[in-house]
Parts: structure tokens; sequence; C-alpha cells
């Protein structure tokens, strides 16, 4: 049986407060590197802090290991653990060993080892006439473990009414937003949302943690430059130079995106990019205000990322994975990734993240690098690093390791003084000889902390306090797999680029961006790829230009594909300028279209929005504010980005009258009417279709007449899938245009190809099939896995 703590004095004879309760801590996994790295030192740490406060407390290891084996590694390890510096070491050893005695070892495998954990913690309270306050179970095992664990402390080892649980769950949250998805679904038919603190120790660390308060108590200064009228760039980096070596089976799974940028760095951009909540204490403000910079991020495509991997670490897999010898990962160790947000704050401003595994340097910082618009009329050795505004202007909070070697928020002289609160962070000495991002030390305010403690150190005190704030919520968990599943499915077969490691990287993994795209600054060398040579990349083919069911074919990889169908439109769209004074386009949804979207939106600064009319091939019949809406794709993906007057913007009016499509609301004949009033003999200047795998195309469906003859423009027809209901343009309405590109890209898409390839004019059966404009072009544009498969 463990003994509570006798009130004694502690760390300079802190006054013993009343009781408040009696705290189990039961650490799962207590034998693993995890415990043994941080946490057994964390919950030392609390107890320090926390004894003497009114808190009695016992510490629970627990593992799958033999109670004999445990308890010998605990009596071994427990008297290593370290007290603060100015603990003398007396006293050291004798609070060891009051945290020694309240701590013990016990197995838990089977329902019957958490039912009798219960009835030991239940029989410790009540034997010293105490309260339970709480528990806390923390879960430092693996992600496939935590379905049984949580299931048997639910039905056997809940504290009773009146008392507290709470569930610390460690990385990975699954691999992808469906395992994520499942993964707390799985875990909330157990624990309450409240119940759960899910850890990512980065927001532990004491610059991650003091961003937001920064924010706070630096409003003045900061209101009128935390904008994208101000800030040039944000770099988010975390740089390691040690390899996997000894991980390769997790990292095999998971790669250097899933382990640090969807979690640790997508945690620290929400924290730079959110707006500010009125109240920073308040979790829940925070969540809500972290929710609304996920939903401004746009979505993230191949170009928007580089990859990489160091040479040793294919062999590394093939010797402690047993792969066969030609074998060689995909795996990323190293991903610079380009992020933008649609808002008002931050639009156009580039948001660079980057990690990577075997780099030239352990450090991790934040960068926010403001807009340089001074010109100084007197050379630099006049500029004085506190009045000069040529000198760069920036703010960084400094994770740690690096030429600094510890946390620091550093502010340029030139920008502003910046306040932090003096208990915790004092200014740092200046290190002559040192630079930071280009400039001395000596230009910049430097803070550090007071006193360094662990992140872990800092998690366990917030879960102790039941502080939410630093810790992921089931929403913003799922919101960030939402944002970074579709680049991690598109990277899932690319090639990465192999670096040697450390120095010798040189400039081999320096990328540039333009636009949304992002790019090396340098070409693979040759020598760095394996076997006898490297293998054809995209870039190395032309596009292919053909016939498909005797109309022109243009044939390419995608990125190739995308770039001259968008160059295409602006050839087409500036002639129709030119002749006619204005351009109309119509243009499809569903999820083909977004690239071209997104390429049109950012590279195309010559295209003559001001004279172009946008109209909607076809519309899913729900609100166009709904996700599911293709005019809310359009909106999202294009019309944010570009100036075209909302006179030109023509969404089809599926919402009348708070109804959805409905007949008696004539929607389909009012943008009928409106095609007829402003497109000349209703002939769309280019008209973008796609072609489904059944052969749809708009939404003119198989083995369905609507649309397909007839006089109506636009008629509303039924899908085979959700939602059913759609509005679309007419076959007839649709062969009239000037020019119709049909956009098909994937392999999905090569069986259809094939069918459609081979039938006559079968619309019926084929609505494709019926795509012939009567006095115009056709046009198909095929990627290489929807022509040649």
């Amino acid at each position: 049986m463990l003994t509570v703590a006798v009130c004694m004095a502690l760390l300079g004879c802190l006054q013993a407060q009343a009781p408040q309760g009696h705290v189990s801590i039961i650490l799962l996994g207590a034998t693993g590197d995890l415990a043994k790295k941080y946490l057994w030192q964390g919950l030392f740490q609390l107890y320090l802090e926390e004894a003497g406060k009114g808190h009695s407390f016992s510490f629970h290891g627990a593992a799958l290991t033999t109670t004999k084996q445990g308890q010998e590694f605990m009596d071994k390890f427990l008297p290593s653990l370290s007290c603060p510096k100015d603990v003398a070491p007396g006293l050291c050893a004798e609070l060891k060993d009051q945290f020694q005695q309240l701590s013990q070892y016990r197995q838990l495998k089977t329902s019957e080892d958490y039912l009798a954990l219960n009835k030991d913690i239940e029989a410790l309270v009540q034997q010293e006439g105490l309260r339970e306050a709480g528990r806390v179970f923390y879960f430092s095992v693996p992600p496939f473990a935590y379905a049984d664990i949580a299931r048997n402390i639910s039905s056997s080892c809940r504290p009773g009414p009146g008392a507290w649980l709470r569930a610390v769950l460690e990385k990975p949250f699954g691999h992808d937003h469906t395992s994520a998805q499942q993964l707390a679904t799985e875990l909330g038919s157990f624990f309450q949302e409240e119940e759960m603190y899910r850890v990512d120790h980065y927001l532990g660390k004491q610059a991650v943690a003091q961003i937001l308060p920064f924010r706070d108590q630096n409003r003045k200064a900061l209101d009128g430059l935390w904008n994208r009228h101000h800030v040039e760039r944000v770099e988010i980096v975390m740089k390691e130079t040690v390899d996997a070596e000894g991980r390769t089976s997790f990292y095999e799974e998971y790669g250097v995106i899933r382990d640090v940028l969807q979690n640790h760095l997508t945690e620290i951009f929400t924290l730079v990019a959110m707006e500010l909540p009125h109240n920073v204490s308040s979790s829940e403000a925070i969540l809500q205000h972290k929710l609304q910079a996920f939903r401004a991020l746009r979505g993230l495509r191949k170009g928007s990322a580089v990859v990489g991997q160091y040479q040793a670490y294919s062999e590394q897999v093939r010797r402690e994975l047993h792969k066969p010898p030609g074998f060689h990962s995909l795996t990323p160790t190293f991903a610079g990734i380009l992020v933008h947000m649609d808002n008002l704050r931050w639009e156009g401003v580039p948001f660079i993240l980057m990690s990577g595994k075997a780099l030239d340097e352990r450090v991790g910082y934040v960068r926010i690098l403001f807009k340089n618009q001074a010109c100084c009329a007197q050379s630099e050795k006049h500029w004085a690093a506190d009045q000069s505004q040529c000198l760069p202007q920036q703010v960084v909070f400094y994770i740690g390791h690096g030429e600094l070697g510890s946390p620091a928020v550093l502010v340029s002289r030139n920008l502003f003084r910046p306040s932090l609160p003096s208990q915790s962070w004092q200014e740092l000495e200046g290190q002559p000889g040192l630079r930071l991002f280009g400039r001395p030390l000596s230009d910049y305010y430097a803070y550090r902390p007071v006193r360094e403690q662990d992140a872990y150190s800092i998690l366990i005190s917030h879960i102790f306090h039941g502080r939410k704030d630093s810790f992921i919520t089931t929403e913003n968990l799922l919101a960030s797999w939402t944002f970074w599943t579709p680049l991690l499915d598109s990277l899932a077969h690319e090639t990465p680029r192999l670096y040697p490691g450390g120095a010798e990287n040189g400039h081999l993994l320096d990328f540039e961006f333009s636009g949304s795209q992002l790019a090396f600054s340098q070409r693979q060398p040759e020598q760095l790829v394996p076997g006898p040579g490297s293998a054809p990349m995209p870039s190395d083919f032309q596009v292919l230009r053909a016939t498909y069911r005797e109309s022109p074919l243009v044939s390419a990889w995608p990125e190739e594909l995308i770039t001259k169908l968008a160059s295409d439109i602006e050839a087409t769209a500036v002639q129709a300028v030119q002749r006619f004074g204005q351009f109309h386009l119509a243009l499809s949804g569903g999820s083909s279209p977004t690239v071209l979207f997104q390429q049109l939106a950012t590279g195309h600064y010559g295209f003559p929005w001001a004279h172009t009319h946008l109209w909607l091939v076809d519309e899913r019949c729900v609100p166009l504010w709904d996700p599911a809406s293709n005019f809310q794709g359009l909106q999202t993906h294009l019309l944010q980005h570009v100036r075209v007057p909302y006179y030109n913007v023509h969404p089809m009016p599926v919402h009348l009258h708070q109804r959805l499509c409905a007949e008696e609301d004539q929607g389909a004949q009012a943008y009928a009417e409106e095609i007829s009033a402003l497109v000349t003999n209703g002939s769309f200047d280019l008209v973008l279709l796609g072609m489904g795998t059944d052969g749809h195309t708009a939404s003119l469906f198989p083995e369905s007449p609507t649309g397909l003859d007839g006089e109506q423009l636009v008629v509303l027809t039924k899908s085979p899938s959700t939602p059913q209901h759609r509005m679309s343009l007419s076959l007839p309405l649709i062969n009239r245009a000037r020019k119709v590109a049909v956009l098909v890209l994937g392999r999905l898409k090569r069986e259809i190809t094939m069918l459609v390839s081979r039938v006559g004019h079968q619309p019926k059966k084929w609505p494709i099939s019926g795509v012939l404009p009567a006095s115009g072009q056709l046009v198909w544009y095929m990627d290489y896995e929807a022509f040649l498969g």
C-alpha cells in the first residue's frame, strides 16, 4: 500500500494548505523510452511544485512487464531523477526518496488488473480519510493499444462521482483523416471530450507557449503590423541533425510530414495566423479561432511541396525492416511546404513550413519577416540598429538549440520594444560575434526564460490543473488532417530528392516559390540518383498532340496539362475581349477543375478578368455556401483571388424562396433567360466540361433523357449520387459554344476513355458522346494516366 506524503518544508518551506483531495497518476508504458526520457522527470517536477499545496499524490507505473521486473526498473531508475539547480543536494535526496515511496509499479494487462487498481486507489483514499480529486491516465503506448486500454479504464477504473478523469494521449493521432476520425470515434465512445488531453509537446516549449501571450501583451504595437500589408513572409522551421536509424519502422509509416509538419508546425502556424481572441486565457475562444484559421487555409497540392530523402535512408530501411536489395523507399525525410491563407489578414503572405532529418544543424524557430519599404540616403555604416528603417525588421520565436542554444524571443530594435512578463522572461546578455538571421544579436531586443523548463514538465502541470488550451481537441485534430491528407495522397508516389546529409547538403535542398508553386532552386545532380540512370520525370515529356473522337487531343502529365489548358483559356479570353469586348466562360464543378482554378488564380496576371463573365455549367441543389456547392468551389479556388466584377458572376439560382430546385420557382428558366439576355445567340466563348466514369458530363447523366435534346437551355436533372438533384446547361446549349474544352484526369478515367473512343453519337448511353459544337471547336485535355493508363 502506498503511503500518502506527509506535509513538509519544500523548496523554501512552503506552507501547507487545506487538503484538496487525492490525485492518482497512472503512467501506462512506464518502462518505455518516452517515460524514461521525459515523463518520470515531468511527474517528479509536478510533485515538487504541488506537494504541500493541498493535494496528496500516488504515482503508478504500469505496463505489460511483470510486476517483479517493473518494480526493479523503478527502484533502479527513479533515484536518477534530477532536482532544479537551486535545490540543495540533501533536500533533493529527501524529495526523491518521498517521490519513490509514493510510486509503485503494477502490471496492467487485463480488465481484472484495472479493477484491482481501482480497488487499491479507493482503499488508499478511504484508509487515509481523504477525498478523491481525480485520476490521470497517461497513455505512453502505441495508438493501436488505445481502444483496449480506454475500454478497461471506462468500465473498471473510473473514479467515483465528484472526481475528474483525464486521459492523456500521445501522437500519432492517425495516419490520415479517415484513420484519425476512426480513432477519435473509438476514444469518444469511452471518454468525454473534456476528459481527453492530446499531447503535442511543442505546445509546451517555452518560446511556442509565449506566442499568444506575446501577441496579447503587444497588441498596441502589433495591431497595425500583423497583416498582409506589412508581413513579407513567415517561416516555421524545425531542423534535425540526427537521422531515422533505429526508427525506420515508424518513419516508413509516417515520414516527415506526418511526424512533424501535420502536428508540431501546424499548431505553431495556427498560433501565429489565428485571429487573437479578446481573452487569450479562454481555451474555448482559442479553439474557435484556431478552427477559423483552418477554414481560411487554401488547399495544398503537389506543387505546394518539395520533398527529399537523405541517401542512407533506404539502406537503413532495407537493413532494419529486412527489405530486398533492390528496395528504394519513397518516404520523405525532408519537406518544405508553402501555405497560403485566403482571408483579409493574410491574403498573399507565404507561410513556409520546413523540417527534415540529417540536416546541417539542429534548430527550431518561427520567423516573421516584415516588408522593408525604406530607402536610406546614408551608407550602411551609419545605420543605427534602433533607428534605421533600412535594416531587416523581424520577430523571432526561437524554440531552441542552434547558435543561441536556448529558447528566446527576438524583436528587431527598429521595430518596437516588446513587453514580456518580467517574472518569467529576462533580457538576454550580449554575446559578441553571435549573428542570427543575418544580423548581430545586438540588433535585437532579446529575451530568454528566467528558468528553462522541459516541455513535458510544463504540459504535465497543465494537465494537472486542467488547462486544455495547450492540447489538441478532436475538432482541431480533424481540421488539421482535412488540410494535410490531400497533399499526402498526391505525394504518395512522388520520388523525393536525395541528399547526402549534414553540411554536405550544400544548396541542394534550397527551394524558392512563385505564386503558389514551390520548387528546388537547383537541379538534382545525377550522381545522387540510385541505379544506372535517372528515371524519366514528368518534365522530360513534351505535351502530346493527337486526335480523340476526331477532335484535337492535348495530353501531358497533370501539371503540364493544367498549365497548357490555363494558357489556352487565357488566349481565348484575350482574343474574345479584343473582338467582342467581353468573354463568357462557363465552368463545370467537381474535383478536376480545382487545380485549374488555382492555376488561373495565381499564374495568369494578364487574364482580362475585368471583362470576363463567369457562368456555371452545372450546380448541385444545395445552398451556395454549402461546401458541396460548385459555386462554393469556384469562390474558394478562383473568385476570391481575382478581380472579376461581382455583376459579371452568374451563379445558378438553385436556392429560391428558401427552397432548393423547386420546379415552381422556375430557377432553370430564369438562368436560361439571363443567358439569352447577356450571351449573344447563347454562344459561350468557352465551356469547360469534365467526363465522369459513367460517361456523364455537366449534370447530364446516362439513361436520363433530360437536357440531351429539345429547346430547353437549362434543365433540372437527377444524379445517381448524392446530392441527387442538379441544375445543368443542356446539351443543345453546350453545343452552341464557340469552343468546348473537356478536361479528363486520373487513372480511374482510363476505362471510360477507352470506351468513349469507340462509340458513336449515343448521348442517351454516354452523354459526353453528344458534345460536338455545331460551329465551334471541341478540344480534349487528358493526362497520360487517363489517356494511356
